[in-house]
Protein backbone atom coordinates (compact mmCIF):
# COMPACT_ATOMS: atom_id res chain seq x y z
CA UNK A 1 0.00 0.00 0.00
CA UNK A 2 2.99 2.33 0.41
CA UNK A 3 3.36 2.45 -3.36
CA UNK A 4 -0.24 3.68 -3.52
CA UNK A 5 -0.49 6.03 -0.54
CA UNK A 6 2.68 8.04 -1.24
CA UNK A 7 1.79 8.95 -4.87
CA UNK A 8 -1.77 9.92 -3.88
CA UNK A 9 -0.51 12.09 -1.01
CA UNK A 10 1.95 13.66 -3.42
CA UNK A 11 -0.84 14.44 -5.90
CA UNK A 12 -2.97 15.95 -3.15
CA UNK A 13 -0.02 18.06 -2.06
CA UNK A 14 0.51 19.37 -5.60
CA UNK A 15 -3.23 20.09 -6.03
CA UNK A 16 -3.70 21.89 -2.72
CA UNK A 17 -0.38 23.63 -2.10
CA UNK A 18 -0.54 26.16 -4.89
CA UNK A 19 2.31 28.23 -3.46
CA UNK A 20 4.77 25.37 -3.80
CA UNK A 21 7.50 26.45 -6.29
CA UNK A 22 7.12 25.58 -9.99
CA UNK A 23 4.58 22.74 -9.77
CA UNK A 24 2.22 23.89 -6.98
CA UNK A 25 -1.36 23.80 -8.26
CA UNK A 26 -0.24 22.51 -11.67
CA UNK A 27 -2.47 19.48 -12.19
CA UNK A 28 -0.77 18.46 -15.43
CA UNK A 29 2.60 18.22 -13.71
CA UNK A 30 1.00 16.59 -10.68
CA UNK A 31 -0.64 13.85 -12.76
CA UNK A 32 2.55 13.09 -14.69
CA UNK A 33 4.76 13.03 -11.60
CA UNK A 34 2.24 10.92 -9.69
CA UNK A 35 2.27 8.32 -12.46
CA UNK A 36 6.06 8.33 -12.55
CA UNK A 37 6.31 8.03 -8.76
CA UNK A 38 3.89 5.08 -8.79
CA UNK A 39 6.03 3.23 -11.34
CA UNK A 40 9.26 3.92 -9.44
CA UNK A 41 7.90 2.83 -6.07
CA UNK A 42 6.51 -0.34 -7.65
CA UNK A 43 9.89 -1.17 -9.19
CA UNK A 44 8.76 -0.77 -12.80
CA UNK A 45 11.84 0.81 -14.36
CA UNK A 46 11.75 -0.38 -17.96
CA UNK A 47 11.03 2.65 -20.25
CA UNK A 48 9.05 0.38 -22.58
CA UNK A 49 6.66 -0.39 -19.72
CA UNK A 50 6.18 3.33 -19.12
CA UNK A 51 5.30 3.88 -22.78
CA UNK A 52 2.95 0.88 -22.73
CA UNK A 53 1.28 2.25 -19.60
CA UNK A 54 0.72 5.63 -21.26
CA UNK A 55 -0.75 4.01 -24.38
CA UNK A 56 -3.04 1.91 -22.20
CA UNK A 57 -4.17 5.01 -20.35
CA UNK A 58 -4.76 6.87 -23.60
CA UNK A 59 -6.87 3.97 -24.86
CA UNK A 60 -8.96 4.13 -21.71
CA UNK A 61 -9.43 7.89 -22.03
CA UNK A 62 -9.61 8.08 -25.84
CA UNK A 63 -13.37 8.32 -26.17
CA UNK A 64 -13.54 11.03 -23.51
CA UNK A 65 -10.98 13.09 -25.43
CA UNK A 66 -12.97 12.48 -28.62
CA UNK A 67 -16.09 13.61 -26.77
CA UNK A 68 -14.35 16.86 -25.76
CA UNK A 69 -13.35 17.55 -29.37
CA UNK A 70 -16.80 16.80 -30.79
CA UNK A 71 -18.58 18.78 -28.07
CA UNK A 72 -16.33 21.79 -28.59
CA UNK A 73 -16.96 21.84 -32.34
CA UNK A 74 -20.73 21.50 -31.99
CA UNK A 75 -20.87 24.19 -29.31
CA UNK A 76 -19.02 26.62 -31.59
CA UNK A 77 -21.40 25.80 -34.43
CA UNK A 78 -24.31 26.63 -32.10
CA UNK A 79 -22.73 30.02 -31.36
CA UNK A 80 -22.23 30.79 -35.06
CA UNK A 81 -25.83 29.89 -35.88
CA UNK A 82 -27.15 31.93 -32.95
CA UNK A 83 -28.86 28.99 -31.24
CA UNK A 84 -28.40 30.40 -27.74
CA UNK A 85 -29.45 33.93 -28.77
CA UNK A 86 -32.64 32.49 -30.21
CA UNK A 87 -33.44 30.55 -27.05
CA UNK A 88 -32.67 33.41 -24.62
CA UNK A 89 -34.49 35.95 -26.76
CA UNK A 90 -37.64 33.87 -27.06
CA UNK A 91 -37.63 33.04 -23.35
CA UNK A 92 -37.36 36.71 -22.38
CA UNK A 93 -40.12 37.69 -24.76
CA UNK A 94 -42.42 34.93 -23.52
CA UNK A 95 -41.81 35.11 -19.76
CA UNK A 96 -40.77 38.70 -19.00
CA UNK A 97 -43.90 39.07 -16.83
CA UNK A 98 -43.39 35.67 -15.17
CA UNK A 99 -39.99 35.82 -13.43
CA UNK A 100 -40.05 32.30 -12.02
CA UNK A 101 -40.83 30.77 -15.37
CA UNK A 102 -38.13 32.95 -16.95
CA UNK A 103 -35.52 31.69 -14.46
CA UNK A 104 -36.56 28.09 -15.10
CA UNK A 105 -36.13 28.74 -18.81
CA UNK A 106 -32.68 30.23 -18.22
CA UNK A 107 -31.73 27.21 -16.10
CA UNK A 108 -32.88 24.93 -18.91
CA UNK A 109 -30.79 26.88 -21.41
CA UNK A 110 -27.70 26.73 -19.20
CA UNK A 111 -28.24 23.01 -18.61
CA UNK A 112 -28.47 22.47 -22.34
CA UNK A 113 -25.33 24.55 -22.88
CA UNK A 114 -23.49 22.63 -20.16
CA UNK A 115 -24.48 19.38 -21.80
CA UNK A 116 -23.29 20.55 -25.22
CA UNK A 117 -20.00 21.86 -23.88
CA UNK A 118 -19.52 19.13 -21.30
CA UNK A 119 -17.93 21.65 -18.96
CA UNK A 120 -19.53 23.86 -16.29
CA UNK A 121 -16.96 26.65 -16.49
CA UNK A 122 -17.22 26.91 -20.27
CA UNK A 123 -21.03 26.97 -20.18
CA UNK A 124 -21.06 29.58 -17.41
CA UNK A 125 -18.57 31.79 -19.23
CA UNK A 126 -19.93 31.53 -22.76
CA UNK A 127 -23.67 31.20 -22.19
CA UNK A 128 -24.09 32.49 -18.63
CA UNK A 129 -22.68 35.85 -19.65
CA UNK A 130 -25.67 36.33 -21.96
CA UNK A 131 -28.06 35.98 -19.00
CA UNK A 132 -26.40 38.40 -16.55
CA UNK A 133 -28.13 41.50 -17.89
CA UNK A 134 -31.67 40.14 -17.75
CA UNK A 135 -31.16 38.62 -14.27
CA UNK A 136 -29.64 41.80 -12.80
CA UNK A 137 -32.49 43.86 -14.25
CA UNK A 138 -34.89 41.62 -12.32
CA UNK A 139 -33.43 42.85 -9.02
CA UNK A 140 -31.98 39.49 -8.01
CA UNK A 141 -28.86 39.74 -5.83
CA UNK A 142 -25.53 39.17 -7.55
CA UNK A 143 -24.74 36.14 -5.39
CA UNK A 144 -28.06 34.54 -6.27
CA UNK A 145 -27.47 35.25 -9.94
CA UNK A 146 -24.11 33.54 -9.72
CA UNK A 147 -25.65 30.50 -8.02
CA UNK A 148 -28.43 30.27 -10.66
CA UNK A 149 -25.93 30.37 -13.51
CA UNK A 150 -23.51 27.93 -11.90
CA UNK A 151 -26.25 25.47 -10.90
CA UNK A 152 -27.62 25.39 -14.43
CA UNK A 153 -24.18 24.92 -15.97
CA UNK A 154 -23.13 22.35 -13.34
CA UNK A 155 -26.23 20.22 -13.86
CA UNK A 156 -25.62 20.52 -17.59
CA UNK A 157 -21.99 19.41 -17.30
CA UNK A 158 -23.10 16.04 -15.93
CA UNK A 159 -26.19 15.82 -18.17
CA UNK A 160 -25.93 13.31 -21.03
CA UNK A 161 -25.10 13.03 -23.85
CA UNK A 162 -21.89 15.09 -23.47
CA UNK A 163 -21.22 14.26 -19.84
CA UNK A 164 -17.67 14.38 -18.54
CA UNK A 165 -18.51 13.06 -15.06
CA UNK A 166 -20.46 9.96 -16.13
CA UNK A 167 -18.02 9.27 -18.96
CA UNK A 168 -14.99 9.53 -16.71
CA UNK A 169 -16.46 7.41 -13.91
CA UNK A 170 -17.33 4.68 -16.43
CA UNK A 171 -13.82 4.77 -17.84
CA UNK A 172 -12.14 4.64 -14.43
CA UNK A 173 -13.95 1.41 -13.51
CA UNK A 174 -13.66 -0.07 -17.01
CA UNK A 175 -17.39 -0.52 -17.62
CA UNK A 176 -19.55 0.15 -20.68
CA UNK A 177 -20.51 3.85 -20.47
CA UNK A 178 -23.82 3.54 -22.32
CA UNK A 179 -25.89 2.04 -19.45
CA UNK A 180 -24.34 4.53 -17.02
CA UNK A 181 -25.19 7.45 -19.29
CA UNK A 182 -28.72 6.18 -19.86
CA UNK A 183 -29.23 6.06 -16.11
CA UNK A 184 -27.82 9.59 -15.98
CA UNK A 185 -30.76 10.89 -18.02
CA UNK A 186 -33.01 9.92 -15.09
CA UNK A 187 -30.81 10.98 -12.16
CA UNK A 188 -29.68 14.28 -13.67
CA UNK A 189 -33.19 14.96 -14.94
CA UNK A 190 -34.54 14.61 -11.39
CA UNK A 191 -31.75 16.87 -10.11
CA UNK A 192 -32.65 19.49 -12.71
CA UNK A 193 -36.31 19.46 -11.61
CA UNK A 194 -35.34 19.92 -7.95
CA UNK A 195 -32.92 22.74 -8.83
CA UNK A 196 -35.65 24.50 -10.83
CA UNK A 197 -38.10 24.27 -7.93
CA UNK A 198 -35.49 25.53 -5.48
CA UNK A 199 -34.40 28.44 -7.69
CA UNK A 200 -37.94 29.46 -8.60
CA UNK A 201 -39.31 29.53 -5.06
CA UNK A 202 -36.29 30.34 -2.91
CA UNK A 203 -34.03 32.54 -5.08
CA UNK A 204 -36.68 34.47 -7.03
CA UNK A 205 -39.56 36.57 -5.76
CA UNK A 206 -42.76 37.34 -7.70
CA UNK A 207 -41.70 41.00 -8.00
CA UNK A 208 -38.36 40.11 -9.62
CA UNK A 209 -39.59 41.08 -13.07
CA UNK A 210 -37.27 42.33 -15.83
CA UNK A 211 -36.86 46.08 -15.31
CA UNK A 212 -37.35 45.90 -11.52
CA UNK A 213 -33.81 47.17 -11.00
CA UNK A 214 -33.71 50.79 -12.30
CA UNK A 215 -29.89 50.78 -12.30
CA UNK A 216 -29.81 48.34 -15.21
CA UNK A 217 -31.58 49.07 -18.46
CA UNK A 218 -32.66 46.12 -20.56
CA UNK A 219 -34.06 46.91 -23.97
CA UNK A 220 -36.88 44.64 -25.03
CA UNK A 221 -37.61 44.16 -28.67
CA UNK A 222 -41.13 44.37 -29.96
CA UNK A 223 -40.99 40.81 -31.28
CA UNK A 224 -42.90 38.07 -29.55
CA UNK A 225 -41.38 34.69 -28.71
CA UNK A 226 -43.22 33.18 -31.65
CA UNK A 227 -41.86 35.83 -34.04
CA UNK A 228 -38.30 35.28 -32.77
CA UNK A 229 -38.60 31.53 -33.24
CA UNK A 230 -40.20 31.98 -36.65
CA UNK A 231 -37.39 34.27 -37.73
CA UNK A 232 -34.52 32.19 -36.34
CA UNK A 233 -35.87 28.64 -36.34
CA UNK A 234 -33.06 27.46 -38.60
CA UNK A 235 -30.55 28.01 -35.78
CA UNK A 236 -32.29 25.26 -33.78
CA UNK A 237 -32.29 22.62 -36.53
CA UNK A 238 -28.83 21.07 -35.83
CA UNK A 239 -29.66 20.85 -32.13
CA UNK A 240 -32.99 19.18 -32.88
CA UNK A 241 -31.20 16.81 -35.27
CA UNK A 242 -28.75 15.82 -32.52
CA UNK A 243 -31.61 15.25 -30.07
CA UNK A 244 -33.37 13.00 -32.59
CA UNK A 245 -30.19 11.00 -33.25
CA UNK A 246 -29.63 10.54 -29.50
CA UNK A 247 -33.25 9.51 -28.94
CA UNK A 248 -33.08 6.94 -31.73
CA UNK A 249 -29.88 5.63 -30.18
CA UNK A 250 -31.05 5.41 -26.58
CA UNK A 251 -34.71 4.51 -27.12
CA UNK A 252 -35.09 3.18 -30.65
CA UNK A 253 -31.93 1.07 -30.70
CA UNK A 254 -30.72 2.62 -34.00
CA UNK A 255 -27.18 4.05 -33.81
CA UNK A 256 -26.75 6.31 -36.84
CA UNK A 257 -23.02 7.06 -36.60
CA UNK A 258 -21.73 3.47 -36.26
CA UNK A 259 -24.23 2.32 -38.90
CA UNK A 260 -22.81 4.79 -41.44
CA UNK A 261 -19.18 3.84 -40.72
CA UNK A 262 -19.96 0.12 -40.85
CA UNK A 263 -21.35 0.55 -44.35
CA UNK A 264 -18.25 2.35 -45.62
CA UNK A 265 -15.92 -0.29 -47.08
CA UNK A 266 -12.44 0.87 -46.18
CA UNK A 267 -9.87 -1.87 -46.69
CA UNK A 268 -9.83 -5.12 -48.66
CA UNK A 269 -8.38 -7.88 -46.46
CA UNK A 270 -9.17 -10.88 -48.67
CA UNK A 271 -10.59 -11.67 -52.08
CA UNK A 272 -14.11 -11.78 -50.73
CA UNK A 273 -13.78 -9.74 -47.53
CA UNK A 274 -13.47 -6.02 -46.84
CA UNK A 275 -12.93 -4.15 -43.62
CA UNK A 276 -15.39 -1.37 -42.77
CA UNK A 277 -14.18 2.05 -41.68
CA UNK A 278 -15.77 1.43 -38.27
CA UNK A 279 -13.90 -1.84 -37.71
CA UNK A 280 -10.64 -0.29 -38.87
CA UNK A 281 -10.94 2.66 -36.49
CA UNK A 282 -12.06 0.45 -33.60
CA UNK A 283 -8.96 -1.70 -34.05
CA UNK A 284 -6.49 1.20 -33.92
CA UNK A 285 -5.16 2.34 -30.56
CA UNK A 286 -6.56 5.69 -29.36
CA UNK A 287 -8.38 6.25 -32.69
CA UNK A 288 -10.94 3.76 -31.44
CA UNK A 289 -12.26 6.45 -29.11
CA UNK A 290 -13.91 8.10 -32.10
CA UNK A 291 -16.10 5.01 -32.67
CA UNK A 292 -18.05 5.63 -29.46
CA UNK A 293 -21.76 5.94 -30.25
CA UNK A 294 -22.24 9.27 -28.47
CA UNK A 295 -19.17 10.80 -30.13
CA UNK A 296 -20.34 9.65 -33.55
CA UNK A 297 -23.85 11.02 -32.90
CA UNK A 298 -22.36 14.46 -32.27
CA UNK A 299 -20.21 14.24 -35.39
CA UNK A 300 -23.32 13.34 -37.39
CA UNK A 301 -24.91 16.58 -36.12
CA UNK A 302 -21.71 18.48 -36.96
CA UNK A 303 -21.69 17.27 -40.57
CA UNK A 304 -25.43 17.86 -40.84
CA UNK A 305 -24.98 21.48 -39.76
CA UNK A 306 -22.84 22.17 -42.84
CA UNK A 307 -26.01 22.42 -44.90
CA UNK A 308 -26.24 25.93 -43.41
CA UNK A 309 -24.30 28.67 -45.17
CA UNK A 310 -22.91 30.40 -42.02
CA UNK A 311 -21.34 27.10 -40.95
CA UNK A 312 -19.84 26.46 -44.37
CA UNK A 313 -18.46 30.00 -44.61
CA UNK A 314 -16.94 29.86 -41.12
CA UNK A 315 -15.90 26.20 -41.13
CA UNK A 316 -12.20 26.89 -40.68
CA UNK A 317 -12.75 29.36 -37.86
CA UNK A 318 -15.20 27.01 -36.14
CA UNK A 319 -12.71 24.15 -36.05
CA UNK A 320 -9.79 26.38 -35.07
CA UNK A 321 -11.63 28.15 -32.26
CA UNK A 322 -13.26 24.99 -30.92
CA UNK A 323 -9.98 23.07 -30.84
CA UNK A 324 -8.33 26.04 -29.17
CA UNK A 325 -11.02 26.11 -26.48
CA UNK A 326 -10.61 22.42 -25.60
CA UNK A 327 -6.82 22.16 -25.83
CA UNK A 328 -6.34 22.71 -22.08
CA UNK A 329 -8.89 20.01 -21.33
CA UNK A 330 -7.24 17.64 -23.80
CA UNK A 331 -3.80 18.25 -22.29
CA UNK A 332 -5.17 17.49 -18.82
CA UNK A 333 -6.74 14.28 -20.15
CA UNK A 334 -3.47 13.21 -21.79
CA UNK A 335 -1.61 13.71 -18.52
CA UNK A 336 -4.35 11.91 -16.63
CA UNK A 337 -4.05 9.03 -19.08
CA UNK A 338 -0.42 8.55 -18.08
CA UNK A 339 -1.30 8.42 -14.38
CA UNK A 340 -4.17 6.00 -14.90
CA UNK A 341 -2.07 3.78 -17.14
CA UNK A 342 0.67 3.73 -14.51
CA UNK A 343 -1.81 2.81 -11.78
CA UNK A 344 -2.92 -0.22 -13.76
CA UNK A 345 0.55 -1.19 -15.00
CA UNK A 346 2.09 -0.98 -11.52
CA UNK A 347 -0.77 -2.97 -9.99
CA UNK A 348 -1.88 -0.10 -7.74
CA UNK A 349 -5.56 -0.59 -8.55
CA UNK A 350 -5.38 -4.31 -7.72
CA UNK A 351 -3.51 -3.52 -4.49
CA UNK A 352 -6.20 -1.13 -3.31
CA UNK A 353 -8.91 -3.56 -4.35
CA UNK A 354 -7.31 -6.30 -2.26
CA UNK A 355 -6.87 -3.96 0.72
CA UNK A 356 -10.44 -2.62 0.66
CA UNK A 357 -11.90 -6.10 0.26
CA UNK A 358 -11.25 -6.56 3.97
CA UNK A 359 -13.02 -3.36 5.00
CA UNK A 360 -16.58 -3.31 6.24
CA UNK A 361 -18.85 -2.34 3.33
CA UNK A 362 -20.41 0.59 5.18
CA UNK A 363 -16.99 1.95 6.14
CA UNK A 364 -15.86 1.84 2.53
CA UNK A 365 -19.02 3.43 1.12
CA UNK A 366 -19.49 6.25 3.62
CA UNK A 367 -15.75 6.92 3.91
CA UNK A 368 -15.37 6.97 0.14
CA UNK A 369 -18.31 9.36 -0.29
CA UNK A 370 -16.91 11.74 2.32
CA UNK A 371 -13.44 11.55 0.78
CA UNK A 372 -14.79 12.51 -2.66
CA UNK A 373 -16.81 15.39 -1.26
CA UNK A 374 -13.90 16.64 0.82
CA UNK A 375 -11.47 16.61 -2.08
CA UNK A 376 -14.04 18.30 -4.30
CA UNK A 377 -14.50 21.01 -1.66
CA UNK A 378 -10.75 21.56 -1.44
CA UNK A 379 -9.94 21.53 -5.16
CA UNK A 380 -13.19 22.74 -6.72
CA UNK A 381 -12.66 20.20 -9.48
CA UNK A 382 -14.91 17.32 -10.39
CA UNK A 383 -12.34 15.62 -12.63
CA UNK A 384 -9.58 15.91 -10.01
CA UNK A 385 -11.81 14.24 -7.44
CA UNK A 386 -12.56 11.35 -9.77
CA UNK A 387 -8.96 10.93 -10.90
CA UNK A 388 -7.57 10.99 -7.35
CA UNK A 389 -10.21 9.15 -5.29
CA UNK A 390 -12.62 7.30 -7.55
CA UNK A 391 -9.85 5.62 -9.53
CA UNK A 392 -9.40 3.52 -6.36
CA UNK A 393 -12.85 3.76 -4.78
CA UNK A 394 -14.61 2.55 -7.94
CA UNK A 395 -12.77 -0.80 -8.25
CA UNK A 396 -13.08 -1.29 -4.48
CA UNK A 397 -16.87 -0.92 -4.72
CA UNK A 398 -16.93 -3.37 -7.61
CA UNK A 399 -15.00 -5.82 -5.41
CA UNK A 400 -17.94 -5.69 -2.98
CA UNK A 401 -20.15 -7.03 -5.76
CA UNK A 402 -21.95 -3.78 -6.61
CA UNK A 403 -23.49 -3.28 -10.02
CA UNK A 404 -20.92 -1.49 -12.27
CA UNK A 405 -23.64 0.81 -13.65
CA UNK A 406 -24.62 1.90 -10.15
CA UNK A 407 -20.97 2.42 -9.18
CA UNK A 408 -20.41 4.59 -12.26
CA UNK A 409 -23.48 6.71 -11.50
CA UNK A 410 -22.44 7.08 -7.85
CA UNK A 411 -18.90 8.18 -8.71
CA UNK A 412 -20.09 10.90 -11.08
CA UNK A 413 -22.67 12.35 -8.70
CA UNK A 414 -20.40 12.30 -5.66
CA UNK A 415 -17.72 14.18 -7.60
CA UNK A 416 -20.29 16.71 -8.81
CA UNK A 417 -21.49 17.20 -5.22
CA UNK A 418 -18.04 17.98 -3.88
CA UNK A 419 -17.19 20.31 -6.74
CA UNK A 420 -20.01 22.73 -5.93
CA UNK A 421 -19.53 22.89 -2.16
CA UNK A 422 -17.65 25.75 -0.49
CA UNK A 423 -14.96 26.94 -0.28
CA UNK A 424 -13.26 26.31 -3.63
CA UNK A 425 -15.79 25.86 -6.45
CA UNK A 426 -13.84 27.10 -9.47
CA UNK A 427 -16.93 27.77 -11.59
CA UNK A 428 -18.38 30.08 -8.95
CA UNK A 429 -15.15 32.08 -8.75
CA UNK A 430 -15.20 32.50 -12.54
CA UNK A 431 -18.84 33.61 -12.66
CA UNK A 432 -18.57 35.94 -9.67
CA UNK A 433 -15.52 37.54 -11.28
CA UNK A 434 -17.37 38.08 -14.56
CA UNK A 435 -20.41 39.59 -12.84
CA UNK A 436 -18.20 41.85 -10.72
CA UNK A 437 -16.29 43.03 -13.79
CA UNK A 438 -19.41 43.62 -15.87
CA UNK A 439 -21.38 45.58 -13.25
CA UNK A 440 -18.52 46.95 -11.11
CA UNK A 441 -19.99 45.44 -7.94
CA UNK A 442 -18.54 43.28 -5.18
CA UNK A 443 -19.80 39.70 -5.45
CA UNK A 444 -19.19 37.26 -2.58
CA UNK A 445 -18.33 33.85 -4.09
CA UNK A 446 -18.57 32.01 -0.76
CA UNK A 447 -22.12 33.27 -0.22
CA UNK A 448 -23.00 32.14 -3.74
CA UNK A 449 -21.63 28.65 -3.00
CA UNK A 450 -23.86 28.38 0.07
CA UNK A 451 -26.87 29.17 -2.14
CA UNK A 452 -25.89 26.12 -4.24
CA UNK A 453 -25.77 23.63 -1.36
CA UNK A 454 -29.25 22.17 -2.10
CA UNK A 455 -28.04 21.07 -5.53
CA UNK A 456 -24.90 19.56 -3.99
CA UNK A 457 -26.94 17.68 -1.39
CA UNK A 458 -29.11 16.20 -4.14
CA UNK A 459 -26.01 14.99 -6.01
CA UNK A 460 -24.63 13.57 -2.76
CA UNK A 461 -27.88 11.78 -1.94
CA UNK A 462 -28.04 10.20 -5.40
CA UNK A 463 -24.44 9.02 -5.11
CA UNK A 464 -25.01 7.42 -1.70
CA UNK A 465 -28.29 5.83 -2.79
CA UNK A 466 -26.65 4.16 -5.79
CA UNK A 467 -23.87 2.76 -3.59
CA UNK A 468 -26.53 1.00 -1.51
CA UNK A 469 -29.02 0.27 -4.29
Amino acid sequence: MIAVVIPICFLLFIALCKKFPVIGGNMNAGLLLTGALTMLLSGVLNPADWVAAWVDGLNRMAWIMALSIAGGIFAEISVVLGTVDTIIGSLTAQFKNHPRALVVGILATLTLAGSLLGDAIAASAVIGMLTFGILVSMGISYEKISSIVVMGASVGSIMPPMTQALALSSTLIGTDPDPVIKMGYITVGCTFIIVCIYAAFFLVRPDNKPGANPEVEVKFGSETAGEILKKNWKSLVPLCFLIIVILFRTIGGFDLGPTILKNIKFLKIADDKTLSLYDFMAGVSILGGFTNGIVLSIFCAIFFSFIFKPVRENGGRIFTKSLSSVQRTLLLQVCCSFMIGCFYKAGAVDTVGTFTAGLAPNTLKIGGALAMCLLGMLTGSQSTTQNVVFVFLGPALLALGLNPVHVGVAGAHLAAAGQGMPPADLTTFVVCGMISAQFNKDVNPLKSMFYMLPMCFVFLAIGVIFMYF
